[in-house]
């Protein structure tokens, strides 16, 4: 019996891969199999290496500055058709930098705009191999953020647009999904995740009792691209633990 979650000979590309829950989908593929490529916005994956704690096991690299409008489409000429698209890229700005007007449009540029300029890059190829594409954005798509304006804009943005590509792309043999984690500690949630009090309290909102991992996101994107969700477009799933349930 064939393996569902087997992607040997399947070529996945993770924008946003080089760190945080980006890298963990990435290793997940790679552990199933996968020819995987990930994207970060240093000039090569040793510089992630010195300056983070950087998981590149296996992987092949490439920088892309996503707020270069044009970036995506020469990235996918050079490294030609994939068949999983993950976007996984992301930034936030705290100190209420998000409600002046730069803060608000770097937001935007790098979680919505870049979004759909990698999609529109790779649809052609993703048509041709009857590929799928994950977007991941945030259980703040659906709640408020209270001092992250662009932020919460950007991730409801993003999973409006899992439904709009979802149906637009599924003439083309393309599935369009999404995820939604919770609390994942990474480099965006530090000032949550590293300071005692907010940490503590966000526990209790957890009915599951912990904070989610890069690999609990994996599970979920290597269900969102192999056959077990054929009949699946258009979706994006929350992955919290229970924190969204009250």
């Amino acid at each position: 019996m064939t393996d569902p979650l087997d992607f040997t000979g399947k070529r996945v590309l993770v924008i946003g891969g080089s760190s945080g829950i980006g890298s963990g989908i990435a290793q997940g593929f790679r552990g199933r199999g996968a020819e995987v490529t990930v994207t970060g916005t240093r000039p090569d994956a040793g510089d992630y290496l010195e300056a983070e704690d950087s998981d590149f096991r296996g992987l092949a690299y490439r920088q892309l500055d996503v707020t270069d409008r044009d970036a995506a489409g020469a990235l996918a000429e050079a490294i030609g058709p994939v068949d999983v698209l993950v976007l996984s890229q992301g930034i936030v700005h705290y100190g209420r930098k998000e409600f002046g007007r730069e803060g608000w449009d770097e937001v935007i540029d790098v979680n919505l705009n870049s979004v759909m300029d990698v999609a529109r890059a790779f649809h052609d190829d993703l048509a041709a191999r009857g590929g799928t594409m994950i977007v991941v954005s945030s259980v703040a798509a659906f709640k408020s953020t209270l001092g992250n304006p662009a932020y919460g804009a950007s991730k409801a943005g993003a999973a409006s647009l899992v439904k709009s590509l979802g149906e637009a792309w599924a003439r083309d043999g393309v599935r369009v999904n999404g995820i939604a984690p919770g609390l994942v500690p990474t480099k965006l949630t530090t000032v949550t995740t590293e300071h005692p009090e907010r940490r503590e309290g966000a526990l209790r909102s957890i009915p599951l009792g912990r904070m989610g991992t890069p690999e609990d996101m994996a599970g979920a994107a290597l269900f969102l691209a192999s056959p077990l969700s054929a009949y699946m477009t258009g979706q994006t799933l929350v992955v919290d633990g229970g924190l969204t349930l009250s």
